[in-house]
């Protein structure tokens, strides 16, 4: 898994049948801290209702993605798995 900051709203008129009712974002990978990491932007499904602005945790398994979906009928590698609510860390 990693974390990430959504970004935006990704709209699709035209996808696969099977994610018609799926909504995309487009989120970041950040660190602990909440900086951007990388500058690579990723698309991401998210059941979650996550928003701008948020920052979630991914998971890149298409295996679990399927399973999360329940069907094996999409190409698909990321979604979102939960939204952050606040990070502790003890050094």
């Amino acid at each position: 898994m990693i974390l990430a900051k959504v970004k935006g709203n990704i709209v699709s008129t035209q996808k696969n049948k099977h994610l018609v009712s799926e909504k995309l974002l487009l989120v970041q990978p950040i660190d602990l801290e909440g900086k951007f990491i990388g500058n690579k932007d990723l698309i991401v499904i998210d059941n979650l209702d996550a928003g701008i602005g948020d920052r979630v945790m991914v998971t890149q398994e298409g295996d679990a993605v399927q399973q999360i979906l329940g069907h094996k009928n999409a190409p698909v590698h990321s979604i979102i798995v939960g939204i952050i609510d606040g990070i502790d860390i003890q050094k």
